[in-house]
């Protein structure tokens, strides 16, 4: 089983990444971090990532029925900014884990759909671990 550090750089060898991250989105800490670094640095980008996580686990719009702790159906978040792509991925939520794969793409070199393939075999390796 990959560690995280190899992890991060498998997700990093999508074409246009800048910088991935796997973050504790209940205190917004950075485990690990590689790439360049992020506009405000590495911990603020997990603090961010972690408080936009947070912001979708308690909306209930997000909740696919009813129930008081209902099964999040979001598998990942994207926010795209006038120079790149952020790609925000939970990994195995319903398991009771508590992070999230954070990837920053370049937007001209970026492809964001690979992104998103790479990221889920990313956190299911994660999850396996």
């Amino acid at each position: 089983m990959p560690g995280i550090e190899v992890c991060l750089l498998e997700a990093m060898s999508v074409p246009g990444a800048r910088g991935a991250a796997l973050v504790d989105w209940t205190c917004g800490f950075a485990l690990e971090s590689v790439g360049e670094r992020a506009p405000g640095g590495a911990e603020t980008a997990a603090a961010e990532a972690a408080e936009l996580a947070r912001l979708v686990m308690g909306a209930a719009v997000f909740a696919e029925n009813a129930a008081p702790v209902p099964a999040l159906p979001v598998e990942d978040l994207i926010v795209t900014t006038r120079s790149g792509y952020h790609l925000v991925r939970f990994v195995d939520p319903g398991a009771g884990h508590s992070v999230l794969l954070h990837l920053w793409l370049d937007r001209t070199s970026g492809n964001l759909a690979l992104a998103r393939l790479r990221l889920e075999g990313v956190a299911g390796q994660l999850a396996l671990a």
